[in-house]
C-alpha cells in the first residue's frame, strides 16, 4: 500500500472518530459502571479484557516478525513500547480486579474491530508503508523523540498509578462506587484515562505520524465522552466533593 492510501484510510478513521465522539455524548458504552441488561449477552470481566486487548499485542508481534525492518532498531523500539502496554492490558491488568463483574459482549466485540484496525495502522505504519529510511538511528536523538518518550512514560505511569487506586478503594466483592482521592484523582475525576491520553500523545510525537495521530484522535473520541459520563454520575452520588475537579484533563476540563 502506498503512504498516499494508507493516509486516504488514516482520514477515514478521523472521520469516524468525530462521529463515535459525538455519539458517546449520548449513549454511555455499558460496561462498568454504566453496564445494564439493555447491552445484552455478557461474560466475564476478565476474559472481556483479554479479548479486547489480546489481538494488538499479537498482530503486533506477527507484523514484526514478518517485517524486513525487524532488525532495525527504531521501529522495532517502537513496537517494544505499545507491546509493553498491550501486555499489561491484555495478560496483567484484567488479573488485578478484585470483583467479579461482567461485561457486554457487544462492547466487547466492538473493542475488539478497533484495536485489530489499530494495530494494523499501528503495525502498518512503522514496519511496513513508512519510507525505509524514515526512522534511522539518529532518530533517538531528536527532540520529538525524546519529549515524546517522556510523555509516553508519564502517561503510562499515571494510567497504571490511578488503576491501582481505583482498585485499592474496594474489598474483594464489594460493588460500591467510591470518589477516588490519590493521585491525578485530586483535579480529575477520570485519572486513568487522562493518563492514557498523555501516553498517546507522546507515542504520537516519537514516532511522528499521522498514524500515531489517528490513534490518539480515537482514544480522545471514546475517553472524554465517558469521562464526562463518570463526572456527571459522581457529582449524583458524592455531591460537592467533586465540585473543584475536572472531568479528564486538569484545570482544563
Amino acid at each position: 500500500m502506498s503512504v498516499a492510501d494508507f493516509n486516504t484510510v488514516l482520514y477515514v478513521m478521523i472521520g469516524i472518530a468525530v462521529v463515535v465522539f459525538i455519539a458517546l455524548y449520548y449513549v454511555n458504552a455499558g460496561y462498568g459502571m454504566f453496564n445494564t441488561s439493555r447491552w445484552g449477552k455478557t461474560l466475564n470481566n476478565r476474559l472481556g479484557w483479554m479479548v479486547m486487548e489480546a489481538p494488538v499485542f499479537v498482530m503486533l508481534v506477527a507484523l514484526w516478525g514478518f517485517s524486513d525492518r525487524k532488525t532495525q532498531l527504531v521501529p522495532t523500539l517502537f513496537i517494544g513500547l505499545m507491546l509493553i502496554h498491550y501486555f499489561h492490558r491484555a495478560f496483567v491488568f484484567p488479573f488485578l480486579f478484585k470483583t467479579k463483574s461482567r461485561m457486554p459482549v457487544a462492547i466487547v466485540a466492538m473493542a475488539f474491530l478497533f484495536n485489530v484496525m489499530n494495530g494494523l495502522i499501528q503495525g502498518g505504519w512503522i514496519l511496513y508503508v513508512s519510507p525505509p529510511d524514515r526512522y534511522p538511528v539518529e532518530w533517538l536523538t531528536t527532540p520529538r523523540f525524546i519529549a515524546g518518550l517522556i510523555l509516553f512514560v508519564i502517561g503510562m505511569a499515571i494510567n497504571m498509578h490511578s488503576d491501582k487506586v481505583i482498585r485499592d478503594l474496594r474489598q474483594p466483592g464489594d460493588t460500591r462506587h467510591y470518589l477516588p482521592q490519590r493521585g491525578f484523582y485530586k483535579y480529575v475525576t477520570s485519572a486513568n484515562y487522562f493518563g492514557e491520553l498523555v501516553e498517546w500523545t507522546g507515542f504520537a510525537i516519537l514516532t511522528w505520524s499521522l498514524s500515531g495521530t489517528v490513534f490518539v484522535i480515537w482514544s480522545f473520541a471514546n475517553l472524554v465522552p465517558r469521562a464526562h459520563a463518570i463526572y456527571l454520575r459522581y457529582r449524583q452520588e458524592f455531591g460537592p466533593e467533586v465540585e473543584h475537579r475536572k472531568r479528564i484533563i486538569p484545570f482544563i476540563y
